[in-house]
């Protein structure tokens, strides 16, 4: 069995100023055409299929023309999961007639997919919340899938019946899918979990949340770790972070698949890419990262020289840039105007005005480079000229924190 596992499609999102629709057009078609090419039996989404709540027309447009392209008129199962860019009602809504079409969305953590059978296509022959279990026409062995959709706080709270998230949501979370794994998924079908989850190994290294990504991780509270996942799962499709990888920590490969395009600049030099899975009951999976050929590649650039910055932007016109211009003047308009002139993707320039003078040597410098909280601090400072007590951070991380949870 051939599974095609892909993520964090961001639909409608834009590069500061800059649309990315029709790049998105160009890799949902590529994705498509994989899925086509590799004979994919079944398309797993593993959230954030949209940017944001309320996606702009285009976007829900394209999101629906590429799931029901996916499913090959009934015959290909596309499950899609809500990711914490999603609204999840807005993902459960169209379940009745996407079911109709082979598409099985999961929104909220506690939807339960009818069992149905498609025309000419697939069956689906158990159910209950977070799971569903599908039979191929083409297969003598059935594909259990577990669906955890991203859920903040408060679902959570309704779903696992958790009242202490810090302590409890990795047990929970492992006791949920435990209880599922049991029941259902013995050595005799295909055994796959989905979420869209911040998951690493127990004592691995922390990996960076993409810029412009509303985060899951607020200190290591939300951490959840792969040896929650049961011993039955052969393969788990993870959303939220924009890098493949595979994170480990369990038996079976544990998988982001990346997004399709880069989506900020500190994703600059990604190879981006979806997964084929090979799979059969009771076997190691196989599985082959496909690299995604479509979009812009984002690049930051820097220059001490307004000709060479010109040069190379005319070199190299398919790209976006974020554009650092040093120089130990102010830069004249006919010369932005210049830069501008010579390429359309131009998101950011980044003057750096180099002086050696006593003014500026005793000039704080700010590191642009430092998390939120330092630069408050750095603010604070030079509008205060003394540093922002603890009482006053520990408010600004639990505001910080809040907004994020919120979101």
């Amino acid at each position: 069995m051939k599974i095609l596992h892909t993520a964090d499609w961001h639909l409608g999102k834009k590069l500061d100023h800059f649309s990315r629709l029709d790049e998105q057009r160009l890799v949902m078609n590529e994705i498509c055409e994989i899925a086509d090419n590799q004979n994919a039996d079944l398309v797993i989404v593993a959230g954030d299929l949209f940017d944001t709540f309320n996606p702009p027309v285009e976007a829900v447009d394209l999101l629906y023309k590429t799931l029901k392209r996916l499913t090959n008129s009934g015959k290909r199962p596309v499950i899609a999961i809500a990711g914490n860019h999603d609204s999840p009602d807005r993902i459960d809504s169209p379940n009745p007639l996407a079911r109709e079409c082979g598409i099985l969305f999961v929104g909220n953590p506690d939807i339960a997919i009818p069992c149905i059978t498609i025309e000419n296509g697939f069956e689906i022959i158990q159910s209950e919340n977070g799971f569903i279990e599908i039979k191929l026409p083409q297969y003598d062995f059935p594909i259990r899938i577990i669906t955890t959709p991203y859920a903040n706080e408060m679902r959570l709270k309704t779903y696992l019946g958790a009242e202490n998230k810090e302590e409890q949501l990795n047990q929970l979370l492992q006791d949920s899918w435990s209880t599922i794994a049991n029941k259902y998924c013995d050595n005799k079908g295909v055994n796959i979990l989905t979420t869209h989850l911040y998951m690493l190994k127990r004592g691995g290294e922390i990996l960076e949340e993409p810029d412009g990504e509303k985060p899951l991780r607020i200190g290591n509270a939300d951490i959840v770790y792969s040896d929650c996942i049961p011993h039955q799962i052969q393969y788990t499709a993870l959303g939220h972070l924009h890098r493949f990888q595979n994170v480990g920590g369990h038996p079976s490969p544990v998988v982001y698949s990346s997004s399709p395009l880069s989506y900020s600049f500190s994703e600059a030099g990604q190879d981006k890419k979806v997964v084929l899975i090979e799979v059969q009951p009771h076997e190691a999976v196989q599985y082959t990262a496909i690299p995604l050929q479509s979009g812009r590649v984002l690049h930051r650039k820097r220059f001490e020289s307004i000709d060479d910055a010109v040069e190379w932007l005319l070199a190299n016109p398919y790209c976006l840039v974020e554009l650092t211009l040093v120089s130990d003047t102010f830069f004249a308009t006919q010369d932005l105007k210049r830069i501008h002139e010579s390429h359309d993707g131009i998101i950011f320039i980044i003057p750096v005005l180099i002086k050696n003078t006593i003014e500026e040597l005793n000039t704080p410098k700010v590191n642009l480079e430092q998390d939120i909280q330092g630069l408050f601090t750095d603010y604070f400072k030079s509008k205060h000229k003394q540093e922002p007590n603890e009482e006053l951070l520990d408010l600004f991380n639990e505001i910080i924190g809040s907004q994020a949870k919120n979101e």
